[in-house]
């Protein structure tokens, strides 16, 4: 497969590869239809399941971990997410594993203190190959430290501009905001154009990509788009024949809506122009489909109950990673029935506040402030993360100031000083940068609450996600490493009954198995008691809301 990257290669000489190639490149983003179609639950085994097809299939990368997904494997239980890209390394030797970051938010929701974003990239960056990176207002100063510790780390560099729509949305504009990306990194990055939602059309997306390579001959373009619209076929088909050279793709048997689009049906799309997909093996992408649609039956449940393409997605703009658990959340919260009056309500605050882009952290304070406004009338419960956004807390606004009232309703809100807004405004307005977190208090407190040595990736994760990181680690102090648990056991519903034997092999193709002895309800508790790989074990597990945790 002449012309293939693979691990091992330097930054300098994979972008040499890519400037000279006359073909494009695919990148798998597993993680990302993870998250967008299935809410981030894709367990490590089916990872491994199909990772020898796709180390065959020749993908530029494959992105197995960022986003949400860092934060669901702790809250879930799932798997360490440093486990993960362990588990993904040893699987796909020779294929470079990407990750998405925020910027300054990292794997979070909110702005870190600098040395816990140089701690977290160095940890991640020993697995990580490829960094896409982006803020959701395009403010470069709030994605600096990442680039520096993924040059640091000799690691490829993907910074993100996040793309949209509307009168403000200029080429001028995207153009003038890569000069300002490249004037801090220096060219020998890629960047990538991060459709977050699948908006414009092939034509918008061609002129783009067009105006960017004119503008920086040699420069390495990267196409990150949703099929939330079903239209991503069209963009990604524009964006190579005008210049792109990576883009973003899903397997046919596994992709559903929200996520990316088919690689084989680009690939097929894309033979008319002699565009040719290099390095990659079709017949080996097929077997991924082939097997991935067995694994899909295991993953229906979490996948959304708003079925279907969604063409009005270029209205409320919802990056596809959010609308199924939007969806989700309508539904628990019994409000699924006015969804459409929600996504009305937030395509209209989209314009109000300026109409930048509706990715991570911007997308959950544009759907908090639609469906606040929704329930309880226009602006009356603005949310916290709102004001910090109005206060400039992520930096300035990049278009038009929203109107007077709004800023009156937001940050006068739940005030019992007096102040008017202008005034707040003036006096609290701006970037506030966190002071650096003592790391080694940080440590201690830690290691107090699991009573041993923490290392360094947990204290990363600790930082992030101190409640979830602290349950995730005591879970697996307690429990192993249960991701070895094939997904048909670890999302079995119904339970197992007694002497039924459980068999599966690891990810070394070793076979185990668990016999459950027995199971029995005391009060709160669940005792259980196993035969695992002829060993003994029993366990005595709270009831969920059954009142005070059992001992360990």
């Amino acid at each position: 497969m002449s012309g293939r990257i693979t691990r091992g290669m330097s930054p300098a000489e994979i972008l040499g590869i890519l400037r000279e190639s006359e073909g494009y490149y695919l990148c798998n983003n597993e993680r990302d239809v993870s998250q967008s179609d299935f809410k981030n639950r894709l367990m490590p085994m089916t990872t491994v399941r199909v990772a020898p097809y796709r180390e065959a299939a020749g993908f530029f990368s494959v992105e197995v971990s960022g986003g949400a997904s860092v934060h669901v494997d702790l809250m879930r239980k799932q798997v360490n997410p440093f486990e993960r890209l362990r588990i993904a390394h040893k699987a796909m030797p020779r294929t470079l594993l990407q990750t998405v970051c925020r910027g300054s938010s990292l794997f979070g929701y909110r702005h870190y203190p600098e040395n816990v974003i140089r701690l977290t990239v160095r940890e991640f960056a020993r697995y990580v190959d490829v960094w896409r990176v982006y803020d959701f207002l395009n403010h470069v100063p709030n994605l600096a430290p990442v680039f520096e510790e993924v040059q640091k780390a000799e690691r490829l560099l993907m910074p993100s501009i996040c793309f949209s729509t509307g009168p403000e949305h200029t080429d001028r504009y995207y153009v003038d905001k890569v000069k300002e990306i490249l004037e801090v990194t220096g060219p020998d990055v890629i960047i990538s154009i991060k459709n977050y939602a699948g908006l414009g059309t092939p034509k918008r997306i061609s002129q783009l990509v067009e105006s960017i390579c004119a503008a920086f001959p040699g420069l390495v373009l990267h196409y990150h788009g949703c099929n939330t619209d079903g239209n991503d076929i069209g963009r990604m088909s524009a964006a190579v024949l005008a210049g792109v050279k990576i883009c973003d793709v899903a397997d046919h048997g596994y992709g559903a809506i929200y996520g990316q689009a088919p690689a084989l049906t680009l690939i097929q799309a894309l033979d008319d122009y002699d565009k040719k997909a290099v390095g990659v093996d079709i017949p080996s992408l097929i077997k991924c489909s082939d097997l991935l649609r067995q694994e899909r039956k295991i993953y229906e449940p979490f996948e959304s109950p708003f079925r279907g393409h969604d063409p009005t997605v270029a209205a409320y703009k919802l990056t596809g990673g959010a609308v199924g658990s939007a969806f989700e959340q309508a539904d628990k919260g019994g409000f699924l029935d006015r969804m459409p009056e929600i996504l009305t309500e937030m395509a209209r605050v989209q314009a109000e506040l300026g109409n930048w882009w509706s990715v991570t952290p911007g997308s959950q304070i544009l759907w908090t402030t639609a469906v606040n406004n929704v329930l309880y009338g226009r602006y009356e419960r603005p949310s916290l993360d709102l004001k910090n956004l109005l206060l400039g807390r992520y930096g300035r606004l990049p278009f038009q100031r929203p109107e007077a009232w709004i800023w009156e309703k937001v940050l006068e809100y739940q005030r019992y000083d007096g102040k008017k807004w202008t005034q707040i405004l003036a006096e609290e307005g701006g970037i506030q940068k966190s002071p650096d977190a003592d790391l080694e208090l940080e440590r201690r407190r830690l290691e107090g609450e699991l009573d041993r040595r923490a290392a360094d990736e947990e204290l990363a994760l600790y930082l992030q996600f101190p409640f979830d990181a602290l349950s995730f680690f005591k879970f697996e102090d307690r429990y192993g490493k249960v991701w070895l648990l094939p997904p048909e056991v670890w999302f079995k519903r119904g339970g197992f009954k007694d002497g039924q034997r459980i068999t599966f092999a690891d990810e070394y193709g070793v076979p185990h198995f668990i016999e459950v002895i027995s199971t029995r309800r005391e009060g709160v508790h669940v005792l259980t008691t196993l035969l695992v790989d002829h060993s003994y074990q029993s366990f005595s597990v709270q009831v969920e809301g059954g009142g005070q945790a059992a001992a360990g």
